[in-house]
C-alpha cells in the first residue's frame, strides 16, 4: 500500500517575515495505492512546491501530509523524485547511474547486475549499459533518471515535469513508455505538468489547482481505457476533457 493523504496543508514563504508569500492554502487531497495522479495548473500555484513536501525535502507551514498513515517528515527511499533537470552523475555509465542506489545499501555485485539488466531493459535503454551520459540523448538521459529511481524501489514515484525540455515526438514516445513501465510496476505516481494533453494521456486523476495561493480548484476523474494509445489523443472524449480544462485554467 502507498496511499498519500494532504490533510489541510497550507505553506507560506518567510512565515513571521515582513512579507511572508503563502504558495498553497488548504489542500486537502487522497491520493489511492497504484494510482497515477497529475497536478496542472498555471506557474507560481504551488505545483512543484507541493510534490517537494511530498518528497519530504521540506515541511508544511500547517497541516500534513501522510504516506500510508505515516507523517511525511524528511527523504526516505519509499519517495523517489523525478526531477525536470538532468540528475545523472556524468562521471557514471548507464548502468552504474541506475544501480546507485542499491550501490549505497550494499547490494552484492550480483545484484547490482539484475537490477541495473531488469531496469535498464525497462526503460529502453539495453545496449547502452557502458555509456557515458555525454553520450546520450536528453531523453535518453531521462529514462536513466526513471530508470535509476525505479531501481531504488520506492513505493511512490514524484515527477515534477520530467518531459518538459524534450521535443514534441521523444516527449510522446516517453509518455507511452512510462506508461506501460507503471503498468507492469503500478507505483503510485504523482506527475507535474504544464501540459493539459500529457495529463489526460497519462493519468488516472488530474488535479486542477487555482492561482497563487494555490488551492484545489477541481478533480477531474479520467475515465478513458488503459492502455492508452497515441491515437486517443484525438478522440472526441479527449479532447472534451482537454475544453474543460483549459477552460477551467483560463478562468
Amino acid at each position: 500500500m502507498s496511499e498519500i493523504v494532504v490533510d489541510n496543508l497550507t505553506h507560506t514563504f518567510g512565515k513571521g517575515s515582513a512579507s511572508p508569500l503563502t504558495v498553497l492554502d488548504g489542500i486537502n487531497l487522497k491520493l489511492e495505492s497504484g494510482s497515477f495522479n497529475a497536478i496542472v495548473g498555471t506557474s507560481g500555484c504551488g505545483k512543484s512546491t507541493l510534490l517537494k513536501m511530498m518528497a519530504g525535502l521540506f515541511d508544511p507551514s500547517d497541516g500534513q501530509m501522510t504516506l500510508d498513515g505515516e507523517v511525511i517528515q524528511g527523504t526516505d527511499r519509499r519517495r523517489g523524485m523525478v526531477f525536470q533537470q538532468d540528475a545523472v552523475f556524468p562521471w557514471m555509465t548507464v548502468a552504474r547511474n541506475v544501480s546507485y542506489g542499491p550501490r549505497l545499501r550494499g547490494a552484492s555485485r550480483a545484484e547490482q547486475a539484475e537490477i541495473e539488466e531488469k531496469w535498464i531493459r525497462m526503460v529502453g535503454l539495453t545496449g547502452f549499459e557502458d555509456r557515458w551520459p555525454r553520450e546520450l540523448s536528453g531523453g535518453m538521459r531521462k529514462r536513466v533518471d526513471i530508470g535509476r529511481v525505479y531501481a531504488n524501489d520506492p513505493d511512490v514515484l514524484l515527477m515534477d515535469e520530467p518531459f518538459g525540455a524534450l521535443d514534441a515526438q521523444t516527449k510522446e514516445r516517453m509518455q507511452s513508455d512510462l506508461l506501460e513501465t507503471w503498468s507492469a510496476t503500478r507505483k503510485t505516481v504523482v506527475f507535474v505538468t504544464h501540459d493539459l494533453e500529457e495529463a489526460i494521456f497519462l493519468a488516472d486523476k488530474i488535479i486542477v489547482m487555482s492561482a497563487r495561493p494555490g488551492r484545489v480548484h477541481h478533480i477531474e476523474e479520467v475515465s478513458l481505457p488503459r492502455p492508452r494509445t497515441n491515437d486517443m489523443r484525438l478522440t472526441d472524449d479527449f479532447l472534451a476533457i482537454k475544453r474543460r480544462l483549459w477552460a477551467m485554467l483560463e478562468h
